[in-house]
């Protein structure tokens, strides 16, 4: 049903009541008989407050429409475009544990093992030398226990080639033992880059420790967003 709305305070002949009454809107059916001034008026008029929430509403919509299209763009599928003018030389994995700290004589290590045999004991030696010096690289100026549990976890140094200058991305991938098949991503950017360039990546501290070790893993070289060099763990499907 349509109608106008009136004051109410309008008399039978549409003139105003006793002054000093508070004016309040009233919804009559049909026509305005006699019009108080010029106060009927065809429609309900909408309140700032209604017009503030409509606006409110529009503007959340939008911010919803445009963070699933953010997330559509951060999860889309590179092309793969394979150039010889990029390659992946290296790849470098270290990890750093509480395990590794306790386990320092372990069974092939100890002086009583080593005496065996002089070339077992020898290259023993070299390698327990270079896992001691990547350990203390690792933990330099780590202090306090806090600081040393930022520390632990693994550690992805990846060495490739530019045979031309390029602007490259780095984009190393992985999967975590607890996340299960859930893909996450580092990236590295390079700016007219050329020659042998080295990026590393780490997954330490708490990410490491909540979400467990890397179980696969890829690193890409990825230019004008297309795929020109690939390297990728045995396990990486």
């Amino acid at each position: 049903m349509h109608g106008k709305l009136v004051p109410a305070n309008c008399g039978p002949v549409g003139l105003p009541r006793a002054a000093g009454l508070e004016t309040r809107w009233a919804h009559r059916p049909g026509p305005c008989s006699a019009p108080c001034g010029s106060l009927c008026i065809d429609r309900v008029a909408r309140s700032p407050f209604d017009m503030a929430m409509r606006f409110i509403c529009a503007v959340a919509l939008l911010l919803s429409v445009s963070s699933v299209a953010g997330a559509d763009t951060e999860q889309r599928k590179f092309p793969l475009a394979l150039n010889p003018d990029f390659q992946f030389r290296k790849a470098k994995i270290y990890t750093l544990s509480l395990d590794l700290l306790a386990n320092k004589g372990q069974k092939g290590n100890t002086p009583a093992n080593l005496t065996k045999k002089g070339s077992s004991k020898a290259s023993s030696a070299v390698q327990e030398a270079s896992i001691n010096f990547e350990r203390s690289y690792r933990m330099y100026g780590a202090v306090t226990a806090l600081d040393q549990r930022q520390r632990f976890g693994q550690y992805f140094d990846f060495f490739w080639r530019a045979r031309r200058p390029a602007d490259l991305t780095v984009r190393f991938e992985y999967k975590q033992e607890k996340l299960r098949a859930f893909v996450q991503a580092k990236e590295q950017a390079y700016q007219n880059v050329r020659g042998t360039n080295h990026s590393g990546f780490r997954v330490v501290g708490d990410e490491y420790f909540d979400d467990g070790q890397v179980l696969a893993w890829r690193c890409l070289l990825i230019e004008h967003d297309r795929i020109v060099a690939e390297k990728r763990s045995f396990l990486w499907d």
